[in-house]
């Protein structure tokens, strides 16, 4: 599975953004967004199993919305209220076992899309 990431750009404090992910195949039972801001670790964002449960980061809980679109193959996670702190490159992921906030339960990774919120 091939994950294409698009969606990233500048954006103000308190603006919003919606990231795509588009997948080479049918989308995975588990998909999510994982984000790495300069000179730190890479972090979980939100997850969506395929009953459309979500789990969320409690950074990003009520500001953040993951949503997948089965007959598309894509994935969405829209991005409201954003602050400086959410700057980082924002990865697609795709895996099978629920729940999880792990990287390493994730099978396959999209190349990344950044995001920059200036304040």
């Amino acid at each position: 599975v091939q994950l294409q990431a698009s969606g990233g750009g500048l954006v103000q404090a308190g603006g919003s953004l919606r990231l795509s992910c588009a997948a080479s195949g049918a989308l995975s039972a588990t998909m999510g967004w994982f984000r790495q801001a300069p000179g730190k670790e890479r972090e979980f964002v939100a997850t969506i199993r395929h009953s459309n449960t979500a789990d969320y980061a409690d950074s990003v809980k009520g500001r953040f919305t993951i949503s997948r679109d089965n007959a598309k193959n894509t994935v969405y996670l829209q991005m409201n209220s954003l602050k400086s702190e959410d700057t980082a490159v924002y990865y697609c992921v795709a895996g099978s076992v629920w729940p999880t906030r792990y990287t390493s339960a994730y099978n396959y990774w999209g190349q990344g899309t950044l995001v920059t919120v200036s304040s």
